[in-house]
């Protein structure tokens, strides 16, 4: 997407950390995890497109942290979740907008 294509869905809430996948390749969101945040302006979100092995999420270079909006206008199926609290872990529902919670 283009900066100009950025609308605003949510309230801010801080950053968050995501893939390529999502924000280069264009895939949807398929993993989604809320850890406590680094610091203040850090939402705790991290997302995923269930793609990724290992290798891929230990390079830096596959990874950036963006302003949850960001991600909500690449997926619009994360907003109603973005206030579930830390610790909380969600899948995709496969072919579907809905997460399910994952229980550990």
């Amino acid at each position: 997407m283009k900066e100009e294509e950025f609308i605003d869905l949510i309230p801010p809430m801080g950053f968050c950390c995501a893939t390529d996948k999502i924000t280069v390749d264009g895939m949807n969101v398929g993993y989604m995890y809320r850890e406590e945040p680094e610091d203040k302006m850090d939402s705790g979100w991290r997302f995923f497109s269930g793609t990724e092995n290992q290798e891929y999420v230990d390079d830096p270079n596959n990874t950036m942290f963006y302003h949850v909006n960001t991600i909500a206008n690449y997926d619009k199926a994360i907003i109603p979740y973005l206030n579930l609290p830390f610790g909380t872990s969600l899948e995709r529902v496969k072919d579907t907008d809905k997460f399910e919670i994952i229980v550990e």
